[in-house]
């Protein structure tokens, strides 16, 4: 036994010093700095962060941001070349675009029942992971709105450039995957497609609103980290947990809570509701709310 792990050890020592020069030591040591950072951000309760390490580097495509007269296009058409610049992350998007939308049609359609609840929420969910996939303009309105400002505090504009594609593409989505559920031949029950309309729009609000509330996550509350103690024990590990996926619970619940609405439009209404409630947190989270938020809107 000793013999065969010492010739084992010479052919793989010897395999392993002659790869030692074709080893590209830039990339070796940028790879484990994201490690180790990605590391502490899980020590340290921001998982989000930690995710954000190992998103798919943009490559290629640098020059089509730039119209030929030099000035960058435009909102929409940059965010389509900057989704183009990760094909992985941008197909994953269209994917889950597509068929999350095709269900959340197919489930607000439905009766109200466990499969078609079941359905809206995946689709829900399913969307929410693609607006996030298909865009990288999120971490850029978060550093907007968190960082000191260079050229004055005109917000209204970074929305504006960072929510235009990530909200047409969701919005472009939604529509095939409609249209595709109301076509395809599958026995239907439940709404007509009037009465499914308000509840998808009200739908793709309230995923928007939720995505909006996890990209604006800064670090852990400390507060997070204090014991709660009940008669079922310490619950501080839920409120940690309901922390880092806020973004799903939000849309989980908000569907929950629509289902429970029987009025089409009372239900879009409660969405956009909802949508416009986690807006406020996500602001609340970069320090926005606290300030003079009316003239800022005034100014934009």
């Amino acid at each position: 036994m000793a013999g065969v792990l010492a010739a084992g050890a010479a052919v793989l020592g010897r395999a392993a010093f002659g790869s030692v020069p074709s080893v590209d030591l830039t990339r070796l040591a940028r790879e484990s700095a994201r490690a180790a950072q990605a590391q502490t951000y899980a020590v340290t309760g921001t998982l989000h962060h930690a995710l954000d390490l190992y998103r798919p580097e943009p490559s290629g495509r640098t020059s089509a941001l730039l119209r030929a007269d030099g000035q960058l296009r435009g909102r929409l058409a940059q965010g389509a070349v900057r989704a183009l610049r990760t094909p992985g992350r941008a197909a994953a998007a269209g994917a889950a675009l597509l068929v999350g939308s095709a269900a959340l049609t197919a489930g607000a359609a439905g009766p109200g029942d466990g499969p078609a609840l079941a359905a809206w929420m995946v689709g829900a969910v399913c969307g929410y992971l693609g607006s996030g996939w298909v865009s990288e303009t999120w971490r850029g309105l978060r550093d907007e709105l968190t960082l000191p400002p260079l050229y004055g505090e005109w917000w209204g504009g970074a929305l504006g450039r960072a929510l235009a594609w990530p909200g047409a593409a969701l919005a472009s989505g939604t529509l095939v995957g409609g249209v595709l559920a109301l076509v395809l031949p599958w026995p239907r029950h439940g709404a007509s497609p009037l009465e499914t309309l308000p509840l998808v729009v009200g739908s793709v609000v309230l995923v928007l609103g939720a995505r909006f509330l996890r990209e604006m996550k800064q670090q852990l509350p400390l507060q997070l980290l204090l014991p709660v103690i009940t008669p079922l024990g310490d619950l501080s590990g839920l409120l940690v947990l309901a922390w880092q996926f806020d973004g799903i619970f939000a849309v989980v619940i908000g569907v929950t809570v629509m289902n429970a609405v029987p009025s089409a439009l009372g239900t879009a209404g409660l969405a956009v509701g909802m949508g416009l409630c986690c807006v406020w947190m996500g602001l609340r989270r970069t320090g926005w709310a606290r300030r003079a938020l009316l003239s800022r809107l005034r100014r934009a």
